[in-house]
């Protein structure tokens, strides 16, 4: 069991609250934007989703 992580880029303000809040340091910058460069250690708790103010963040468990 895993989890998609996706990024919505047009959404995305670049505020890196998500990479400051994910345990697993799932998140990196990359053109201002925040991206699921590690979503394979998305351990699903969603605290990112908690904390995007723009709701670019969607996590699907596959």
């Amino acid at each position: 069991m895993g989890y998609e992580v996706v990024v919505d880029a047009e959404k995305c303000e670049g505020c890196e609250e998500c990479i400051e809040v994910c345990p697993v340091d799932v998140y990196e910058m990359e053109d201002d934007k925040s991206v699921p460069v590690n979503a394979e250690e998305c351990l699903g708790c969603e605290s990112c989703i908690e904390v995007c103010e723009q709701d670019a963040i969607t996590i699907t468990e596959i």
